[in-house]
């Protein structure tokens, strides 16, 4: 058996099964499947060292009808973290956040994991989002730090938005610069309204928007709710 086969085979058994498994693919069974929209905001940049302190999630079928949303904010264990350019762009502060009710970050947990429950029978979910490596990482430090892992809730494939558009002419990949291209307003900038949830419903429109330019354009195959 060749040396590049065999790394495969041992790489398939060691892959964990889960709920997330991905067979029948989307374009067989559409409805079987879903997106998970979401955005984060955080105290910095570096995921592991730096926090989540909101999301927003939108979950909805392969054509972007909504199915269900949640919006939380949480608690940093390490507030002092927070670098004056996270809390310039999302308005953290410790007092803010306990005026609003922010979780512990093991309650968030427990209320992200509640909400995928709900709706993964019988769909498959694919994380969604605008620069989605950056969200996946920080929401699966969050779940990894309390026992579980992004690869319970989702595919191994995601979607990124800024790729996607990318490939339908929009290169500039800056989020403004897109929502030009598509006809969209730009997501808040003001740091009390800019939330999880406004990314994660400017994440959306920004994926209707280019479904229907896919649409006009005949590019991609016509998924079906």
């Amino acid at each position: 058996m060749p040396a590049t086969v065999f790394h495969l085979l041992a790489l398939l058994l060691l892959v964990p099964v889960s709920g997330a498994a991905q067979s029948p693919w989307p374009d067989n069974e559409p409805g079987d499947w879903g997106l998970a929209i979401i955005d984060v905001e955080t105290t910095g940049l570096e995921p592991g060292y730096h926090e989540m302190i909101d999301i927003g999630m939108i979950y909805t079928t392969l054509d972007g009808e909504e199915l269900d949303r949640l919006f939380l904010r949480i608690h940093p264990r390490h507030p002092e973290r927070a670098g004056d350019v996270a809390r310039s762009i999302n308005g953290y502060s410790e007092q803010r956040w306990a005026e609003l009710d922010a979780l512990l970050p093991a309650q968030a947990v427990e209320r992200i994991l509640d909400f995928h429950r709900q709706h993964a029978d019988p769909r498959r979910f694919i994380l969604t989002a605008y620069n989605a490596p950056f969200d996946r990482a920080f929401l699966d430090a969050l779940l990894t730090e309390h026992g579980s892992t992004v690869r319970d809730l989702y595919t191994w494939f995601v979607l990124d938005l800024p790729s996607m558009a990318f490939g339908l002419g929009a290169t500039a990949l800056v989020n403004d610069r897109v929502a030009e291209r598509f006809g969209l307003e730009p997501e808040t900038d003001d740091p009390l309204d800019h939330t999880g949830l406004s990314g994660a419903e400017w994440n959306l429109a920004l994926y209707r928007a280019m479904r229907q330019t896919s649409r006009e354009l005949s590019v991609g195959p016509d998924l079906k709710p």
